[in-house]
């Protein structure tokens, strides 16, 4: 149960850094498309967020339908609320999309308080794959700490491995999504079962026990790290179960790291790349001029449509199947 005194920590405090910090350092670039700028603005535009978390929650489950259900009829997605292995999940199968064809499994971002992607971030990457997305919606702080996410990831994971073989299986996520999507990956690992073909690790951090430096400039670093330790539920944020990049990486899956200049990711997302690839494994960084963290999540621009012509031709690579 939570404790009452913590409430208006979490939303006062550690909700800082579920989101960038809109107060950027410098006016946005003009080289950004009229449609990236616009849709700044209009984020920035948005009512202030509500101060409990069940506001919360409920502003950005609004958004979530106002900014994914155009994106599904855009690409011609279809997307299914159901449950796997006890977990809720959400199914996006593209056009012509077959049952047997590689599978991906997403994990959405949102600071691990709330659900900011299971829509928006997969209905282009399911279109342009032409592979089925199961988006796992994970269990959320304050009420359910690290295991706790990795654990339902796992189990929807377990259960894709009963009908694909492991090379026909990605994962990816973004934001908090991506640190899950590592922590996964390692739990993996530590279980000796199969891990995927390939991860897609998508502005996060892969090592928790250090505030890199974008987090200063863009973020409040001091909100990140209470975040960070929040949501570690007792755990040393140098566990390589919390923070894989403090663990063995060799063998580890190919990955794509995806960040932009603006991000207060950025600094965890090119050190969690440099890291792999210094363990022999491959690992390709992709970093977006001038725009925030995660923009392609809320964003509809030419930006966007690249960042997700980006993570699809790897997954396509990886998985050996083209739409």
């Amino acid at each position: 149960m939570i404790r009452p005194l913590l409430m208006p920590l979490l939303a006062a405090g550690l909700a800082s850094a579920v989101a960038q910090a809109q107060a950027v350092k410098a006016p946005w670039p003009d080289f950004l498309s009229p449609e990236a700028k616009a849709g700044l603005a209009a984020d920035a535009a948005r009512p202030p967020e509500p101060a409990d978390i069940a506001g919360r929650r409920a502003r950005i489950d609004a958004i979530q339908q106002e900014i994914g259900m155009p994106r599904l009829a855009r690409y011609g997605v279809t997307m299914k609320d159901d449950v796997i292995a006890g977990i809720p999940v959400r199914i996006f199968t593209p056009a012509n999309g077959a049952a047997k064809a590689p599978v991906l499994l997403n994990l959405h971002g949102g600071g691990f308080i709330v659900d900011a992607g299971s829509i928006s971030e997969n209905a282009a990457v399911a279109a342009l794959t032409g592979y089925r997305v199961v988006a796992v919606r994970y269990r959320l702080i304050p009420e359910h700490p690290f295991p706790a996410g990795v654990d339902d990831a796992l189990a929807v994971y377990r259960a894709l491995l009963e009908k694909h073989d492991p090379a026909h299986i990605a994962v990816y996520g973004t934001s908090a999504g991506a640190i899950l999507s590592a922590e996964l990956v390692a739990r993996l690992r530590a279980a000796k079962l199969p891990q995927p073909a390939a991860l897609g690790f998508f502005s996060g951090a892969a090592d928790l026990s250090r505030i890199g430096d974008s987090a200063g400039l863009f973020a409040n670093a001091s909100g990140v790290d209470a975040l960070a330790r929040f949501y570690a539920g007792g755990r040393t944020l140098d566990d390589p179960l919390v923070s894989p990049q403090r663990g063995d990486l060799a063998d580890w899956p190919a990955t794509l790291c995806l960040a932009s200049t603006r991000d207060f990711l950025l600094s965890g997302t090119a050190d969690f790349c440099r890291a792999i690839e210094a363990a022999g494994a491959p690992a390709k960084l992709v970093v977006f001029d001038g725009l925030p963290h995660a923009f392609w999540a809320y964003i509809d621009a030419p930006e966007s449509d690249a960042a997700f012509a980006v993570m699809a031709r790897f997954f396509t690579e990886r998985l050996g199947e083209k739409p």
